[in-house]
């Protein structure tokens, strides 16, 4: 069988991210490759989702660059920064619904925003994200109407609405009980494998970490920069650092593991 080579779809780059001389990232480099679920992990205060922002266009880095496809974004004029930033999807961690709007109508938006398509056209798409997504038939159904875990999924179909080559999730588990959790763990491996979509995921989660992460990149809120990356699970077994081991086992070392 033919090994594919791995192809570089964003590079950081010598990422620092200071307010004033408050320092939050300090010189960040990491490659994700076409294809991946990076996880980008670490404890409390170790600056996970302020490169997050940083990546998505949110955040300009104080020093350092983001690279898509070889593209400075934090270089690229406002026009250029637009065309990247179509490539994007997002999903934030409340899933960042409209209230007001239905399931549809918030899918629809960024279709109706972005695009020429006409409302049969748009309709159609929207339902198709929603089927992808498990909510075939909801889209005349207000967020405040379903579960947590259906508003996540919901705000996936929003984030997949112009098939981005790019999805970004911030704390996807977050608010969600584990059989949840897992069945949108199962969603986001489902997507990368159907769609070929290149996937970035902050969280702090390990279940989730181990069950979909095949890259990742470990924050340490002392050092204020990356201890470690790697694929998670060769992590729990190689990794020499004890604030690495200490994160992946829950403090209970390396014997007993967590891996589910």
């Amino acid at each position: 069988m033919e090994i594919k080579k791995a192809e570089p779809h964003i590079v950081v780059q010598d990422l620092t991210v200071a307010y004033g001389s408050n320092v939050i990232l300090n010189d960040l480099t990491f490659t994700i490759n076409r294809g991946d679920i990076f996880i980008i992990m670490g404890g409390s205060g170790g600056g996970k989702s302020t490169v997050l922002r940083s990546m998505v266009g949110l955040l300009q880095p104080t020093k350092g660059q983001v690279l898509y496809d070889g593209l400075s974004f934090w270089s690229a004029g406002p026009e250029e920064q637009k065309i990247i930033m179509r490539k994007f999807g997002i999903l934030y961690q409340g899933g960042a619904l409209w209230s007001s709007l239905t399931l549809g109508e918030n899918v629809a938006l960024p279709l109706q925003q972005y695009t020429d398509l006409g409302p049969v056209q748009i309709e159609k798409i929207v339902s198709l994200k929603l089927a992808l997504v498990g909510l075939a038939g909801f889209e005349e159904y207000y967020p405040s109407e379903i579960s947590g875990g259906m508003k996540k999924r919901a705000g996936l179909a929003r984030a997949m609405a112009l098939d981005p080559e790019i999805l970004f999730f911030d704390e996807p588990s977050a608010g969600l009980d584990p059989i949840s959790a897992h069945l949108l763990d199962e969603l986001i491996i489902e997507l990368r494998n159907s769609l070929g979509a290149t996937i970035v995921v902050v969280t702090h989660d390990l279940a989730s970490i181990f069950e979909i992460g095949n890259n990742s990149v470990f924050l340490d809120a002392d050092t204020k920069t990356m201890i470690a990356m790697g694929e998670p699970r060769k992590l729990l077994t190689e990794s020499k650092n004890p604030k690495v081991i200490k994160f992946l086992t829950r403090g209970e070392g390396r014997a007993q593991g967590v891996i589910r």
